[in-house]
């Protein structure tokens, strides 16, 4: 067998526009002029290595917006060169693969791909979707009974479900409700917290539909709902900023504490309604402080506004329509509830 090295000049191959409104590239001072990705590296870690802005992974590597959403992979063993031969900070990837005979290359497969940041920190957010609008609470399935009227519901435990649709889903997770997240500008309620309880395998289809638990977490019980389970997870999107300027702020925190740092999860009050998508990179800002200006006449107090400060930096990963979960990457002190987050 013999090797040959493919060089792909942009990440996205055919892609050839930047964003407009894209801000000049920031290379941190001592960015090394290579890297080869090894397994454990996100693409998150690598465009920090490279960037002064992590955000700004797209525009180095040129890639346009229909990319962003379906973006190439990159694996261990690749090789990023940093060319600034143009003028212009540009990423280009060089791959090595094996040819077995003319025509036929063996190329890496997508589950050996680098994730954008570590699984382990999100997993659990998408693969148990632990918010959930009130409306698919409501109308979610639930159980009405068990096998001999048990009321300890333990694994190998039939139970019967009331509103499963008449699909062959094959697993379901089991949930109770929770406390309502409300949005802190206006005490909307964006969504509610559902506890995850365990998992029940599909035996039949029926109204009762009959299913065997296989999982339990915590005590499950009758009127506990059902949702379903996703089999197909994508933990690879583009770091990106925004194309619009977008505000909001964190309405809770991961296990309901009050403040949290780097690599916790976070609630956001914006969703995809709000135009979030995942890879959407954002700004932490704790809100400056009222203050009465101490020149002021003590008689007649002038109020002074003190500016927002930057915290940190966040990503989201995973929307719903009113709310997103984002993972904070960066935070120089700590993270609170109702601080801003913004456009970078």
């Amino acid at each position: 067998m013999t090797k040959i090295v493919q060089i792909i000049t942009s990440l996205a191959l055919a892609c050839s526009s930047l964003y407009a409104f894209a801000e000049e590239i920031t290379l941190r001072s001592q960015h090394p002029d290579r890297h080869v990705v090894v397994k454990g590296d996100t693409l998150w870690d690598i465009s920090a290595k490279f960037l002064k802005n992590p955000w700004q992974w797209p525009q180095i590597w040129q890639i346009n917006r229909d990319h962003i959403k379906n973006p190439h992979w990159i694996y261990p063993g690749d090789v990023i060169v940093l060319d600034t031969s143009s003028g212009k900070p540009v990423l280009r990837l060089i791959r090595e693969s094996v040819k077995l005979e003319p025509g036929v290359i063996v190329t890496p497969i997508k589950a050996d791909a680098i994730p954008t940041i570590q699984p382990n920190a999100i997993l659990p957010f998408l693969t148990k979707p632990m918010l959930v609008s009130a409306d698919e609470l409501k109308n979610a399935p639930r159980i009405i009974a068990a096998e001999e009227e048990r009321e300890i519901l333990s694994p190998g435990t039939h139970i019967y479900v009331q509103g499963l649709p008449q699909t062959p889903q094959p697993v379901w997770a089991i949930y109770r409700e929770g406390e309502p997240v409300k949005d802190p500008e206006n005490g909307e309620i964006l969504g509610i917290e559902a506890h995850y309880l365990g998992e029940a395998n599909l035996l039949r289809l029926g109204q009762p539909a009959t299913l065997n638990i296989s999982q339990v977490k915590e005590e499950i019980a009758v009127k506990d709902k059902l949702i379903a389970v996703e089999d197909e997870l994508t933990q690879t999107f583009i770091p990106h900023a925004p194309e619009n300027q977008l505000h909001g702020q964190i309405a809770r925190i991961s296990n309901g504490i009050n403040e949290t740092g780097s690599g916790r999860v976070v609630v956001l009050n914006r969703g995809a309604n709000d135009g979030l998508e995942r890879g959407h990179v954002l700004s932490i800002l704790r809100k400056g402080a009222s203050m009465i200006d101490p020149g002021s006449d003590p008689e007649h107090p002038v109020t002074l506004q003190l500016p927002n400060e930057p915290v940190g930096l966040v990503m989201v990963f995973k929307t719903f329509p009113k709310l997103s979960y984002a993972l904070v990457m960066q935070a120089s002190q700590p993270v609170h509830v109702e601080d801003i987050v913004q456009t970078p």
